[in-house]
């Protein structure tokens, strides 16, 4: 039985397929119009922030699918 040694780091075709994998979820997680009262937007809140967070620590970079402001994040036209 032969093993193989797993990669440290992704290749960056694997870095960007990420990257446009979670650009999809977070458009799906910022999309609804829900109550901001609910669980279910608290907890999607959530959900995008660690995803934000997981894209920077794997890329190095802030997700380039978010466009900031001095308010917070922008709308792109």
């Amino acid at each position: 039985m032969t093993r193989h040694k797993k990669s440290k780091q992704l290749s960056p075709a694997e870095i960007e397929r990420f990257v446009n994998d979670a650009e999809r979820l977070h458009k799906t997680l910022v999309r609804p119009l829900i109550s901001p009262s609910s669980d279910h937007y608290r907890a999607s809140v959530k959900l995008n922030q660690a995803l934000l967070k997981a894209v920077e620590e794997v890329t190095g970079k802030p997700a380039p699918f978010v466009r900031w402001n001095s308010t917070g994040p922008a709308k792109v036209a």
